[in-house]
C-alpha cells in the first residue's frame, strides 16, 4: 500500500515522503495514528500544495530576517555590571541579560536567538553571533563595562 507521510517515523521517513508499506502496517498503525494518508493524487495534490505554502512562507522569513540583518548591523549592546578585581563580574552575563538590552533600543528578539556558548563572566568587549534564520547570522558587539 503506498502512503504519504504526515508526520516523521523513526526508520521509515520524513513528513511528505510517499512510501510503499505492508498492507497491516498501514491499516493497523500509520493510518490510525495520523502518521500517514493514503497516496490518492488528492492527497498528492494537497501535499504540493502544502510543500508550496511552507516554502512561500520560509522564503518570507528569511527575507524579514534579512532586514532585520541589516537594521542591527552597527548595533552595540552596552551594559554595566559590578566587577572585582581582575575585571571578573560579580555574576555573569547571558543571553537573557542581552536580549532585554537589545529590546530597549527598539529590537524584539527573544533569548534563544543568541548564541552564547557561555555566559560572560568578564568586563570587555565581545561579538555575539545572533542567528534570526537558519541562513541568516548577525555580529552583535556587546560592552561589558565595569559599574561605578
Amino acid at each position: 500500500m503506498e502512503v504519504i507521510l504526515k508526520k516523521s517515523v523513526e526508520g521509515l521517513g520524513l513528513p511528505g515522503d510517499v512510501l510503499k508499506v505492508a498492507n497491516g502496517y498501514a491499516r493497523n498503525y500509520l493510518l490510525p495514528m495520523q502518521l500517514a494518508v493514503h497516496a490518492t493524487e488528492r492527497n498528492r495534490r494537497h501535499l504540493e500544495h502544502e510543500k508550496r505554502v511552507i516554502d512561500h512562507q520560509e522564503a518570507r522569513d528569511k527575507e524579514q530576517a534579512q532586514e532585520l540583518a541589516t537594521q542591527m548591523t552597527g548595533v552595540t549592546c552596552t551594559l554595566s555590571r559590578r566587577a572585582g578585581e581582575n575585571d571578573r563580574l560579580f555574576g555573569s552575563v547571558t543571553s537573557m541579560d542581552i536580549a532585554e538590552n537589545v529590546r530597549t533600543q527598539g529590537f524584539d528578539l527573544e533569548r534563544r536567538f543568541f548564541e552564547l556558548a557561555e555566559p560572560i563572566r568578564e568586563l570587555g568587549v565581545f561579538t555575539v553571533p545572533v542567528k534570526l534564520h537558519t541562513d541568516v547570522v548577525v555580529e552583535l558587539r556587546v560592552v561589558i563595562e565595569r559599574e561605578e
